[in-house]
């Protein structure tokens, strides 16, 4: 999957500012978000400049693409730094990337024809010219509105999916524990382990987002890290110890988990977004002893890594939308100008449910 990404990579930066359509023309222009500065800790205004560029003439074997949805997700910060990731990081004045749901403008591409769906790994962009690596035809579910499909079954539902059931491996009577549980995968997290029999409980940043936990998607309990000790507010609500813990967050809540676990347990460690507009090393968790004495896995992943199965995931997903048994919220931003300063709201808590930026109109 990193090859695909890679090959992804020097294909979708081709077409630099300056390059022109040939006689295959269609006029118009794109507008693209380029990478112009790594940001040392939190994205300013001169990380990413917005341009216009000609399109260029389709290739054989290219398609061009109307982006209708763009994800936004952490991990995108990620992308900007230099660490040592699970990708190449992202080079200076490339586009910067996000997952994108699209409608097929104009192909010489088979595979891909006009005016069918796509998904993939793409650019900041409202128009791109990409030859088909690493993108997928997308299936629209009956019953479920397009922005919902793409928002819940392009990153969130997947990453929820494999990082609970095929990592956290609950069982009936498990009690789960999930940070950043209002966000877009937390939230899914925690269904999905109560619709396996669990006790589950959801650490949020505000009494607002703890009461939609609760109230509206099932949660057993939800701590307000912003006015509780979450250690003490876990030994209440976990009384019986952790034997799942769901980590988005890391930092002082997963030192909170790793402190009360059970024997045998499992954590999950999906994001570690209070570590990401950090320039500087953070520290290690410091219950990490626990590791030895209380017999834990502990298990990162990328979801990158599982693509070959979202299909199958996404079965199970559809089904659970579709009959109710999964919630969600939708935080939409419209327009791609927004996308940078919308792309904030996520390490400050600002969003309320899955952040995506509406940058094109659904075909009727």
């Amino acid at each position: 999957m990193l090859k695909t990404i890679s090959a992804w990579f020097r294909s979708e930066n081709r077409a630099q500012p300056g390059q022109k359509r040939g006689e295959a023309q269609v006029s118009a222009s794109a507008h693209h978000w380029y990478f112009n500065k790594r940001p040392k800790d939190v994205i300013e205004a001169d990380t990413l400049v917005l341009r216009e560029d000609p399109i260029p003439a389709l290739k054989q074997g290219e398609l061009l693409v109307r982006t209708l949805y763009m994800s936004l997700d952490a991990t995108n910060r990620v992308w900007m730094s230099d660490w040592d990731t699970y990708m190449d990081p992202l080079p200076l004045g490339s586009r910067m990337l996000g997952f994108v749901l699209g409608e097929v403008a104009e192909s010489r591409n088979p595979a891909f024809p006009q005016g069918s769906l796509v998904t993939g790994l793409g650019t900041w962009s409202d128009y791109f010219v990409t030859d088909g690596v690493g993108y997928v035809p997308f299936p629209k579910p009956e019953g479920v509105p397009l922005a919902d499909a793409f928002g819940i079954l392009s990153v969130a539902g997947p990453t929820a999916y494999v990082g609970l059931l095929e990592i956290g491996k609950p069982k009936p009577g498990d009690t789960v524990v999930v940070t950043a549980a209002a966000g877009a995968v937390g939230a899914l997290v925690g269904q999905i382990a109560k619709l396996h029999g669990c006790r589950v409980v959801g650490v949020a940043g505000s009494e607002d987002k703890c009461r939609w936990l609760t109230d509206e998607l099932g949660f057993d309990a939800a701590i307000d890290y912003r006015k509780e000790n979450v250690l003490d507010a876990l030994k209440r609500e976990a009384p019986n110890g952790i034997d799942v813990h769901f980590e988005n967050v890391g930092g002082e809540q997963l030192d909170a988990g790793l402190t009360l676990m059970n024997d045998g347990g499992r954590v999950v460690i999906c994001g570690l977004i209070s570590t990401y507009n950090s320039s500087e090393p953070v520290p290690g968790p410091y219950m990490f002893r626990n590791v030895i004495m209380k017999r834990l896995t502990i298990q990162g992943f990328v979801i990158l890594d599982y693509a070959e199965h979202f299909a199958e995931y996404n079965a199970k997903l559809v089904e659970w939308m579709r009959t109710g048994k999964l919630k969600y919220r939708l935080h939409i931003v419209d327009g791609l100008k927004n996308a940078r300063d919308a792309l904030g709201l996520l390490y400050t808590g600002g969003n309320n449910g899955k952040l995506m930026v509406r940058i094109g109109k659904e075909s009727a």
